[in-house]
């Protein structure tokens, strides 16, 4: 794990948090070199995207593909390796995206508690207004975004949190992520970090709102439980979505960088 902690190098990545510096073979100049600069490096390069948004998502996993227990415990899949990874992807992304889901089973703070660096703006995917105002994230800390249906009710502001409203996607259920990305962007908030849950996760991944994807796996077999991704049904491995990923040990944990480049599954085309 020693390798993931100097100072020095995260001190340098998060100086190119909101740089301009121009970027290299697509990546930023300026780099530290060793794993801290190869993982984080193409998070910090420009977006490519029409929308003007980086987009990453991140799960934890078990061995045989869990996010959670049935009764939905997930705390903590990943040991402390994942976690100061999670935090990290945090400091150096403009937005953290969770879905109601995450919120009621696990009141995140989703702050930067456990490494330096600044906390993102906070938005929360509600589509119904389901949620009570009583989580911690729409009472205390950074700036929180709810976002909603056009057509939910309720007041503009949502405990602390300012709400913001957007179309569905009727084929596909919850908001448009067209529309969530370019709200997004509106605010300034290009560099986007989908936390959770899985169907959250999923459902940019089934949109093609993706750019890459860190998937932790824990050395744990459930047997049971949440699957991590939930993707409509497909018939022939050819309907799933093959891919090159680049493997990070978070002892004793596995980081898989995968990059998506906005790619979709054939199931979802």
């Amino acid at each position: 794990m020693d390798e993931w902690l100097p100072r020095d190098a995260w001190d340098r990545l998060l100086a190119l948090r909101d740089a301009p510096g121009t970027a290299a073979h697509g990546l930023p100049q300026d780099l530290p070199p060793g794993p801290l600069g190869a993982l984080f490096g193409p998070l910090l390069a420009p977006p490519r995207a029409p929308d003007g948004c980086l987009v990453v998502g991140r799960l934890a996993q078990t061995l045989d593909g869990r996010i959670a227990t049935q009764s939905g415990s997930s705390q903590w899949i990943g040991g402390p390796g994942d976690i100061l990874h999670t935090h990290r992807l945090r400091a150096l992304c403009h937005a953290v995206v969770v879905g109601a889901g995450t919120v009621r089973h696990d009141d995140p703070r989703l702050t930067t508690r456990d490494c330096t660096g600044p906390s993102p703006v906070r938005v929360v995917l509600d589509t119904d207004r389901r949620l009570g105002p009583g989580y911690g994230v729409f009472r205390a800390g950074p700036p929180t975004l709810l976002l909603c249906a056009a057509d939910a009710p309720g007041p503009d502001r949502h405990g602390s949190a300012e709400v913001v409203r957007l179309p569905r996607d009727p084929a596909a259920g919850g908001l448009d992520i067209a529309a969530i990305l370019a709200a997004l962007a509106a605010r300034g908030l290009t560099r986007i970090f989908v936390e959770g849950g899985g169907v959250t996760v999923s459902r940019f991944l089934a949109a093609g709102g993706l750019d890459r994807l860190h998937v932790t796996v824990a050395p744990v077999l459930l047997g049971s439980g949440i699957p991590a991704f939930t993707l409509p049904e497909a018939e022939r491995i050819a309907d799933g979505l093959r891919f090159a990923w680049t493997v990070h040990a978070l002892d004793p944990d596995v980081l898989l960088d995968i990059a998506l480049d906005r790619a979709r599954p054939g199931v979802c085309a």
